[in-house]
């Protein structure tokens, strides 16, 4: 039997919490002309009956009376002309505040164009904090909590985050193709507040207001040279490049490997610019007549079976030096005849995989 209720309060603070229904279990309420409506400051009280929204009550104590509720006594006149003073509906209370500082992150890098620089895509990712807050509390609860005894943030962050991110992927995209990556990660700014005016209707459909998005970081992805080939982004020339750019930033950042192995690009050189180094090698290959070399990598770019120093070196993209650090270091296995060095493919192709 349901309880009939003469005050109607949720004095709860809703730290996490966005919708609440009053009473807080199964039991359906009843109301009668004269209970007490206590809403806190932060709070809105709406009443619904039969899926139908009746009235909205703002912060304050409100008595239900024909004078001062006309709404939802309008719509349960039936029941009043029909002698009866009791009247069953369903109370929910929302949240009215700012749900600040929630967490947005892309699990996965974002492949944006990059024309005329590199590969002419770059991969980024991003993070940062938005903040949201209830519109209009009958839209809230008639687009996605139903009649659910308690809604809380954790509820519908995926699919607001979802959205912000597919926002986000979208205008990489367009700014992408007319800028070069370095100028769109200047841009956080004007990227995030563009980016909160696209997601607003959708934010707007389900009762939601968006009060910021605020980008804290956008940069290139860290993704190595094998989970961008996975990725289908690289072509074999430039994944072998970009393996043997990962082999040295490994050697640079192991404390026992050989300084040598950064002595000819540097060990500030990234993934970024040895992708365009890569590029820019296959389109000089292009446009040159193959030339029988004096001691780099064969025309062609074939393998052979046997190389010596500068061989591996002009494979490698560094200097022989550089290889013969590696050599001494135990990193690149190698056969010394006299005093010639011979490298087997089979060596240097272990080297590349680390």
């Amino acid at each position: 039997m349901a309880r009939i209720f003469d005050v109607i309060e949720y004095p709860n603070e809703m730290e996490n919490e966005i919708v609440h229904r009053f009473p807080d279990n199964s039991t359906d309420g009843e109301y009668r002309l004269g209970s007490n409506v206590i809403v806190r400051s932060g709070q809105a009280a709406v009443f619904f009956r039969d899926g139908l929204a009746l009235d909205t009550f703002g912060p304050g104590r409100h008595i239900i009376a024909t004078a001062n509720v006309p709404l939802l006594t309008e719509k349960i006149q039936d029941l009043l002309t029909a002698g009866k003073t009791v009247f069953p509906a369903e109370v929910y209370f929302v949240s009215m505040k700012e749900f600040a500082n929630r967490k947005w992150g892309t699990s996965q890098p974002i492949l944006v164009r990059n024309p005329g620089m590199g590969l002419g895509v770059a991969l980024l990712q991003g993070y940062g904090t938005y903040g949201f807050e209830v519109k209009d509390p009958q839209q809230l609860i008639l687009q996605i909590v139903g009649k659910k005894a308690s809604f809380t943030v954790d509820a519908i962050e995926e699919r607001l985050r979802v959205t912000l991110l597919s926002k986000l992927q979208d205008t990489l995209n367009e700014w992408g193709a007319k800028m070069a990556v370095p100028e769109l990660l200047a841009k956080t700014i004007e990227l995030g507040t563009y980016i909160q005016s696209l997601a607003e209707e959708e934010f707007n459909a389900l009762g939601l207001t968006l009060k910021r998005f605020i980008i804290g970081n956008l940069k290139p992805s860290e993704k190595s040279a094998e989970e961008l080939r996975a990725m289908g982004m690289l072509d074999m020339a430039t994944y072998t490049q970009l393996q043997a750019a990962d082999a040295m930033r490994d050697a640079a950042q192991n404390p026992s490997g050989g300084a040598g192995l950064t002595a000819g690009i540097g060990a500030g050189v990234g993934i970024g610019n040895l992708m365009g180094q890569a590029l820019q090698g296959g389109m000089q290959a292009g446009q040159q007549q193959p030339q029988q070399p004096t001691g780099g990598a064969p025309a062609g770019g074939v393998m052979p079976d046997v190389m010596t120093p500068e061989e591996a070196a002009g494979f490698l993209k560094v200097s022989a030096e550089d290889v013969m650090a590696a050599i001494n270091d135990g990193s690149l296995k190698a056969k010394k005849l006299g005093n010639a060095w011979r490298i087997s493919k089979s060596a240097l192709e272990d080297f590349l995989k680390g």
